[in-house]
């Protein structure tokens, strides 16, 4: 197999998830290509990039009609029966059907098996194009905001499933939604959860931590910082001594360093901005509680099943969350972990402080942790059953790739 994975930016500095994919598919020796629908806008970046081996190819459509005639014309060149396949496209939106003929004309060029997408929105419906006019196979994974969104064109997404020799979410709680409301475009779904290098991830025992909690992840309203820094507010007054540390950058960061001088708790929350992960791994070991405070965003929104849980679970620090989506999967109430409602500072201040005051409670909890993350998350199995569904797109392809040829 030689695969293409597709997605909307690459780099990204929140998206390890994918950078931990491909990695594990070359140390098995799969051959990837990445191919990206724009180009990065982070300023930052995690510091296992440069482990990739991966070409890197961006898909940028200008828009003018002379190049997309050029790129038409070169495609066909390359691909038998073109212009049959290009006819069903009519009505796709003209830029991501631009890119999806210059990722086809590559696919055949460059001799790829098969096309991966990461997200059910831009990434695969480019994918989906490339592969009906490439002949290729593509699957697709599907994470949370692609699903849950108040944006998500339900009749685009059921295409999309027909279409795909295969596809993935993340959660038990995503494959039992997608079953419940697409019925038989979801019947070949499949549940592979994201993974760690845990050797990267070396556990550490919990019990003699300083009263630091952190929170990591993109600073927007999905992820509940605003309900951790007002947790802060009750431990403040309550007399605690403790310092909590937020990583990530994002939207709502103004609002967050305003409800910080609001609450007058400067002197405990700091913001810290995006870090490398090397960083983090050294943040979440120091702490004695991830505090990761998920709810439900007003448009829909939602976590799928945020990798730093996964990472403090595997690095042995204690983790306070919430039931959305597929959280409740990893963080299991007094086993892996603590569990308070949505939009809770109070319940959320009560659960840090019981981490932060028993050892041997986080001991436990971090022991059981792992031990799940060892089962259910290491990459190297992980990325070894996804490959193995793309082979099953290249052993049976889908009619519908067949029947404009």
């Amino acid at each position: 197999m030689k695969v293409a994975y597709v997605v909307k930016r690459y780099p990204r500095y929140s998206e390890t998830f994918i950078v931990n994919e491909i990695l594990a598919h070359e140390a098995a020796g799969l051959e990837v290509e990445i191919y990206s629908l724009h180009q990065s806008t982070d300023t930052h970046f995690q510091d296992n990039i440069s482990k990739v081996r991966a070409a890197v190819t961006y898909l940028l459509a200008p828009g003018k009609v002379a190049n997309f005639l050029d790129s038409l014309r070169a495609a066909a060149d390359a691909i038998p029966a073109f212009w049959i396949r290009f006819d069903r496209l009519r009505s796709a939106d003209t830029q991501e059907l631009h890119q999806a003929v210059d990722l086809a004309r590559y696919v055949v060029t460059r001799g790829i098996t098969h096309l991966h997408a990461h997200f059910a929105t831009s990434a695969a419906s480019v994918a989906r194009m490339a592969s009906l006019l490439s002949g290729r196979p593509y699957s697709f994974t599907a994470h949370a905001k692609d699903i849950y969104h108040e944006s998500v064109d339900r009749d685009d997404l059921a295409q999309k499933m027909r279409d795909a020799a295969s596809v993935v979410t993340v959660s038990d709680f995503n494959l039992q939604f997608l079953q419940s409301e697409f019925n038989h475009e979801a019947g070949r779904v499949k549940r592979i959860y994201n993974g760690l290098s845990l050797d990267r991830f070396p556990y550490e025992a919990p019990e003699q931590r300083r009263p630091v909690i952190i929170g990591v992840g993109r600073l927007v309203e999905k992820k509940g910082f605003d309900t951790l820094v007002r947790a802060t507010r009750v431990l403040a007054d309550a007399g605690r001594s403790f310092e909590c540390r937020i990583i990530g950058s994002g939207e709502d960061q103004p609002a967050l360093e305003e409800l910080v001088e609001a609450l007058d708790v400067g002197h405990f929350v700091r913001l810290l901005g995006p870090r490398p992960q090397g960083e983090v791994i050294r943040n979440l070991h120091e702490a004695s509680v991830l505090a990761a405070p998920c709810v439900l965003g007003s448009d829909g929104n939602r976590d799928g099943l945020p990798t730093v849980l996964l990472e403090a679970m595997a690095l042995g620090t204690p983790c306070v969350s919430t039931d959305v989506t597929g959280i409740p999967e990893v963080v299991i109430d007094g086993r892996t972990g603590l569990q308070v409602p949505q939009h809770d500072p109070i319940r959320l201040a009560d659960a840090i402080v019981r981490l932060l005051d028993d050892g041997h409670l986080r001991l436990r909890l971090a022991e059981g942790a792992r031990r799940l993350i060892e089962r259910e998350f290491d990459i190297t199995r992980n990325a070894a059953v996804l490959r193995a569904t793309f082979s099953d797109g290249l052993a049976e392809k889908k009619p519908v790739l067949q029947e404009a040829v």
